[in-house]
């Protein structure tokens, strides 16, 4: 069975986006620049979300990101992509498709084909759903180094407490802590 994996990145005061979404506080370089091939390359299909499906739409099908990264310009561009929305009446990036209702029966689905694992990006509402359905495997969460005061929770509306289970940690050189939990 395939494992449906969320990666986010989120603030010390657990926020994955600051106020109106805004995400110029990610700390970015080459270390996290060889995490982010090596972790695309266990995976065979992306989930997003409206918003961060039309974000990272919007900026890997760019010249700059083909140039500027081409391997993950590359991976994100080929790699298969299911988005969920109510809203989009089409998704147009190559290898993507729209689901429009029954999100967590479309998961649980996918899981169990073949294939490599599966990855949310982003997408915090779409990873309250999964975590509400107990579809979500691996919680790998980047913790960087700043506070915002104010932005958007990681987990919007979860109303249940979902205890975790340390698997691993990982110290990057730009403060950057990634830690990688699984549901008890």
């Amino acid at each position: 069975m395939r494992k449906l994996i969320l990666f986010n990145m989120m603030t010390l005061d657990g926020f994955f986006a600051g106020p109106e979404g805004a995400l110029d506080w990610h700390v970015i370089d080459e270390e996290f620049f060889t995490f982010a091939i090596q972790q695309l390359e266990l995976v065979d299909t992306l989930l997003f979300g409206r918003t961060t499906y039309q974000m990272m739409a919007s900026y890997w099908t760019t010249e700059a990101a083909i140039k500027g990264d081409p391997i993950i310009a590359g991976k994100m561009n080929q790699t298969a992509k299911v988005v969920f929305s109510r809203t989009l009446d089409r998704v147009e990036w190559a290898n993507s498709r729209l689901v429009k209702e029954k999100a967590a029966q479309e998961v649980a689905g996918l899981k169990q084909q073949q294939g490599k694992d599966i990855i949310v990006l982003g997408s915090a509402s779409l990873a309250a759903t999964f975590t509400e359905n107990r579809l979500i495997d691996e919680y790998r969460i980047m913790l960087n180094p700043i506070v915002l005061g104010s932005g958007l929770s990681l987990f919007p509306g979860i109303g249940r407490r979902v205890p975790m289970k340390l698997l691993n940690t990982r110290v990057f050189s730009s403060g950057n802590v990634l830690l990688v939990y699984r549901p008890k």
